[in-house]
């Protein structure tokens, strides 16, 4: 039995050797695997994120960025502008076919009032690709409505006609008339053109940090951004300066 004892030792302490290589050997292989799936993975996501940005695929993969809330969609506010605005009505009125006048009562009222745009991001969007270039092709530009009032700063003017009554009515009346008034002249193209070209510098750097946030804003893949609006006349979007460049 002694004579056995040792020989045994041998075999058993040999065996275990071999397990523990055995083991070590299919963790680095293991590893291995792992670290080439990895690789591979990586690579696949870089094509599919390079796929996503050429010409013909781009707006989609913009689109899919946008977040989308409900009711109307979120909104990207652009540039405001505040101006001072003057209404003023006159009523006239005379007697005896027009003979005797009776005077002109008149109101006025002065107020500041800030203009704001915007563009309904869930409006349609196109992007475009050439060369280091990206062409966007951004929804028109829209007023928030309606404009805000200061009504801290309002001022108050009026004149009654030496034959007339009071001008109260007539002030309630022109004060009623202010935001139907103000919510059309910030549609009017006159207004809309005063922020044009600050909303284009703005969509131009939303734009901006999406490339950032999806690496494509670099030396070797997009360098400048051009924007247009729905609402402006097709043109080349290429011949211009761009509306932002990375240099």
């Amino acid at each position: 039995m002694w004579a056995w004892r040792w020989p045994l030792v041998a075999v058993v302490g040999a065996g275990l050797v071999f397990l523990l290589a055995w083991r070590a050997c299919r963790l680095v292989d293991d590893s291995r695997r792992e670290a080439r799936a990895t690789v591979a993975d990586v690579g696949k996501a870089a094509r599919e994120v390079a796929e996503g940005f050429k010409t013909g695929r781009i707006t989609n993969t913009f689109v899919a960025a946008i977040p989308q809330l409900q009711p109307g969609g979120p909104l990207l506010e652009l540039a405001s502008f505040e101006s001072t605005e003057t209404f003023t009505r006159k009523d006239e009125r005379a007697i005896l076919f027009d003979l005797i006048p009776l005077g002109t009562n008149v109101t006025e009222i002065r107020v500041p009032v800030t203009y704001r745009y915007h563009l309904q991001l869930s409006d349609a969007w196109h992007l475009d690709v050439h060369g280091p270039l990206c062409l966007v092709r951004a929804p028109r530009i829209r007023p928030s409505l309606p404009p805000a009032i200061h009504t801290d700063r309002l001022e108050r003017r009026s004149e009654r006609g030496w034959l007339r009554g009071g001008v109260e009515q007539q002030m309630d009346e022109l004060e009623r008339s202010i935001t139907p008034t103000l919510s059309a002249r910030a549609t009017e193209p006159a207004h809309i053109a005063l922020v044009r070209e600050s909303c284009r510098r703005r969509v131009a750097e939303f734009v901006r940090v999406w490339l950032l946030r999806e690496d494509q804003w670099r030396d070797d893949r997009f360098t400048a951004v051009t924007v247009a609006f729905e609402d402006e006349p097709e043109r080349d979007l290429t011949a211009p300066p761009p509306t932002l460049s990375k240099n």
